[in-house]
Formats: structure tokens, sequence, C-alpha cells
């Protein structure tokens, strides 16, 4: 890898046209902890247009946009960042502290007993993209979307709920906003997870992922893409009750109601198909969450939501077949086109 730069973005592991800045996060008692910021630099645009052939805008130009992946997972879709890219937006991804680019030796992936403790993540993110909390001017010259998958979008959303007016709009990929047993299953679960958090915080958990949701996705067996899976493992990371007891607490948080402050785009499969035998279904269905229950969830997240269901969607949207993925870019574009901040 080529030498650091004078301004800490270096050369980033996706490749050409890709930067990583490492956000220092201080140390806990597995060392230290950092995250890691990715940025998308493609080719400038030709200094001068012709009259018969104009330099398009883009409907979310002037935009960042600030991407955060899910449980067990990191960012590596370059697909995403160009599409925002030729939409007109500054693309960012933020690998959180102890997943993929953020892991160091000797930490426990993706561990955390609070959902809020990646505020500080966040918080660092957009401090290095000019959107820093304080900095009045630079977070309103250029507006902010948040787009999250799954934990992320559930991080997202309670992000923004507690920090009003920091994000312009949020579009959520599948966000994992209420447990697939559903809220009575929630309710019913969560006094057993949070004894065995004061208990045995790190007991291990029985691991669900049968590594269905991996031939999905992966190029090495029926899907289409390439990415490291140390960073994402085939059948996720280990679970353990503190972090799980995070998690439904930000599920409670959502089931009760709050309001992310801005526009919100949802972005769904059209089905669930969630069992413990293979079925070809899930090539097109989301085999993670039950999608009708976190419809109603998104609900909650504030006034102005819109659900897109894609038909034929995986669980994550962006990495479904070539056609799905092009109706989920399709779906984003008409919705900023009525809500991109700005416009």
């Amino acid at each position: 890898m080529a030498e650091e730069r004078v301004d800490g973005w270096r050369p980033d592991v996706l490749g050409e046209r890709f930067e990583q800045l490492t956000l220092p996060l201080g140390s806990d008692d597995e060392g230290e902890v950092v995250a890691t910021l990715v940025r998308y630099r493609p080719r400038p645009a030709p200094w001068y247009t012709l009259p018969w052939k104009p330099r398009p805008g883009g409907v979310a130009s002037g935009i960042d946009v600030l991407y955060v992946h899910g449980w067990s997972d990191y960012f590596f879709n370059r697909e995403l960042a160009e599409f925002w890219a030729r939409a007109g937006a500054r693309f960012f991804a933020l690998d959180l502290r102890k997943y993929g680019r953020s892991l160091r030796p000797g930490q426990t992936p993706g561990y955390t007993t609070d959902l809020v403790a990646y505020d500080a993540d966040i918080e660092a993110a957009l401090d290095a993209m000019g959107h820093a909390s304080t900095d009045a001017a630079a977070t309103s010259a250029r507006p902010l979307i948040l787009l999250g998958h799954s934990t992320g979008g559930l991080t997202l959303s309670l992000w923004a709920a507690r920090n009003p007016g920091r994000a312009a709009a949020l579009v959520l990929n599948s966000p994992w906003l209420e447990f697939q047993g559903s809220r009575i299953g929630r309710e019913a679960l969560a006094p057993v997870v949070g004894w065995g958090a004061r208990v045995n915080p790190m007991g291990p958990m029985p691991n669900v992922d049968l590594g269905y949701y991996t031939r999905t996705i992966a190029k090495e067996q029926d899907g289409e893409w390439e990415y490291s899976h140390e960073w994402r493992p085939d059948r996720s990371f280990p679970v353990y009750p503190a972090w799980l007891t995070a998690v439904l607490a930000g599920h409670a948080t959502v089931a009760d109601g709050i309001d992310v402050g801005a526009p919100v785009l949802t972005l769904l499969s059209a089905r669930s198909t969630i069992q413990p035998r293979w079925d070809d279904a899930m090539f097109s269905t989301d085999i993670v969450l039950v999608v009708d229950d976190i419809a109603e969830r998104s609900l909650k997240l504030g006034p102005n939501v819109t659900v897109a269901r894609i038909d034929g969607a995986l669980h994550d949207v962006f990495l479904s077949r070539r056609p799905v993925r092009d109706a989920a870019y399709a779906a984003i574009t008409q919705w900023l086109r009525g809500y991109a901040p700005g416009r």
C-alpha cells in the first residue's frame, strides 16, 4: 500500500478512487479503538461543457452521503458509491469500531454493550466530512443523507433522533428496527437476555446463521460479490448477551416512537423466507428479517416515511441481482426528486 498521505487519507482496499481515513477513538479493555472512514473520489468532470451536451447536475447534487453497514459486515460495495456519485453526491462509508477495517487483533468483532457508543464513531466521521456538530456553516452548506443497512439503519435512526436537524434525510436499507419474533417475542426474550448480560455478558449464544445468506451473495458460491470473508464471515460473528441486550433496547426505543427529524425512505424486500432449511426462494427474499414487521416499525421513525418494497430483493437490497438493484436505485432516484435536501 502506498505511503500515507499528509492529510491522513490513504489508498483503500477497494482500489482505485477509494481512500480511507483512520479515526482514533481512544481505547477500552481490548486496546486501541478506531473507526474507519472510506471515501469515493470519482474522476473529475471536464472543465468544459459542450452547448449540445450540458453537464448533468444529478438528483443528489451538492449532498453528502454517509453509509453505515450492518451486523457482521463492513463496506465493500463499489457500485453503491458509484451510484451516489453519478447522482451528484459525495459518498462516504464508515466501518464502525471493531468491524472490517477498524477491527484490531484481540478485539471481539462487532461487540458493544450500548448502541450509543457509536455516537463517537459517527461524530468523528462527520467531523472529517465537514459536518462537525459545532460547525453550523459546514453542516448547512452541504445537506447530509444518512444511509444505513440493517443494524446500521437502527444505529443511524437512533442517532438522528438524538441529534435533530443534523441529517436532512435518511435512506434505510432493510433496517433492523424490530426483533424477528415481533414485539411480543422481543418483550418475552429481553428479560432473559438481560439477565444473561448481567451474569455473563460475553457468554456464548447459539449461532443461528446457517450460511444461507452467504450462499446468496458470495461469488465463490451462487452470488455475485467478492469481499473479505474475514471481515464478513460466512456464518456471522458470535452473538453475546450484552450485545443483544443493546440491540433489543434500540428496538424498544423505536417501538415507542421516535422522530428522526427528516424524511425517511425505507427499502425492503417484498417477502421474507426465514426457515432452517435451504429453499431457492432465498435468492429473492429477505432471509434475515421479517419485512412486514420492519415496514410497520419504519412508520415509528417520524411523520414523513416512505416504504418501498422491492420485489426479488435480498436482505441487503444492494446485493440483490442486477435487475433488482436497478429497481432499488430507481426507487431512490424517484424519492430524491421529491425529497432531496435543498432542491
